[in-house]
């Protein structure tokens, strides 16, 4: 059922989330979920179809000019900047379509519990875990992993989630973080295979290929099965940054939608935004209008 108070929207249950997303997939249509940065971004991310809206810290860096990376850098409060987002532009004017809330789990100073409460309370109708450490490797990984900041924190917090009723959807790079989500009850699995290339603040070159993402999406997938029949799987990020990418992930493995951050929000801006002013600069002045000017 939608809002107890209002009658409609956010805050959805766990189990309206899930109906809303297989009556989706029933009619064969994908499901598309969409980061939103802004208020009019949501907006109108809603207008044009999306079944989610998820609501990252990295999108208010994207939708200031600078890579989404900066979401995983200290340069603020991941857990606060998100459920600022949310409370003050995105869930004030998105209608209908649930919002999901990023969370930084292994942020030591919060207790998950609390945190969980405080989203659920503001009116997000589930979880993601964002900044993720899924897609952090090498030596600093390993650092991490060590010193009490590693992953497994994520799968905790989905665990608890589960337990709170909330709804959850979240990224996994490899089979074994897909698994071991699909153990702590994650209801979607994203398979994150790199930063979105292109744009003006993406990145030139994927970390993988379209073939490479197609088996890596396909992994994810498997090993997350294994676990559970009732996860639903989507893709992001590196190659997929088009609808027609998308599509080609869609054909060739067991995905069923795809979820865009920069691929949505930040790549449709640039390139409306550049072709708007285009068309602006275009417009006439007259010649009487040039004369009449006075210069001092």
């Amino acid at each position: 059922m939608p809002n107890p108070w209002t009658g409609k929207g956010n805050p959805y249950t766990r189990k309206d989330v899930i109906e809303r997303l297989r009556a989706v997939l029933s009619k064969g249509q994908p499901i598309i979920a969409a980061g939103a940065g802004t208020g009019i971004s949501a907006k109108f991310i809603e207008r044009g179809g999306a079944d989610l809206i998820i609501i990252y810290n990295s999108g208010r860096f994207r939708m200031a000019g600078h890579g989404s990376s900066c979401g995983l850098m200290a340069y603020g409060d991941a857990n606060a900047v998100a459920m600022e987002i949310g409370e003050f532009e995105v869930l004030p004017v998105v209608q209908e379509i649930p919002v999901i809330c990023g969370v930084h789990a292994t942020d030591p100073r919060r207790r998950m519990w609390h945190r969980l409460l405080q989203a659920k309370e503001m009116g997000f109708s589930g979880v993601n875990n964002f900044p993720t450490h899924c897609i952090v490797e090498g030596q600093f990984r390993q650092i991490l992993e060590e010193t009490g900041m590693s992953v497994k924190k994520e799968f905790e917090m989905i665990a608890l989630a589960r337990k709170m009723a909330l709804f959850s959807i979240v990224y996994v790079a490899t089979p074994e973080e897909a698994a071991a989500m699909a153990n702590a009850g994650a209801d979607a699995i994203i398979a994150h295979v790199g930063t979105t290339v292109g744009g003006s603040i993406g990145v030139k070159d994927a970390a993988l290929t379209m073939e490479e993402s197609v088996k890596r999406v396909q992994a994810v997938i498997e090993a997350g099965r294994r676990v559970r029949k009732d996860i639903i799987f989507l893709s992001h990020g590196g190659p997929i940054a088009t609808p027609e990418d998308a599509a080609y992930i869609n054909r060739r493995t067991d995905a069923v939608g795809f979820v865009g951050a920069s691929s949505l929000e930040r790549l449709g801006v640039e390139a409306s935004l550049t072709q708007l002013t285009r068309k602006f600069k275009q417009i006439p002045v007259r010649k009487e209008a040039l004369r009449a000017l006075k210069w001092r």
